[in-house]
């Protein structure tokens, strides 16, 4: 049987063999970085493995009983 890597479904953002290049983590960034957006973002950022590059987000912090008011 032949296979043809044109086959291969790359449209996950994820190539067979990394197990972790989907998964987002917090890292800490002291030089500003591009966001997925185009934005400039720094400080606490998901992150994660795009490829030979990384991926970052806005890291947006919550609490369960946050209702929407200060």
């Amino acid at each position: 049987m032949m296979t043809d890597s044109r086959h291969i479904d790359v449209s996950t953002g994820s190539y067979p063999g990394h197990p972790r290049a989907d998964v987002w983590h917090l890292w800490r960034v002291f030089i500003p970085r591009r966001s997925i957006a185009g934005h400039l973002v720094w400080g606490m950022v998901w992150r994660r493995s795009n490829g030979r590059r990384w991926a970052y987000k806005k890291f947006v912090e919550y609490s369960e009983n946050d209702d929407g008011s200060r």
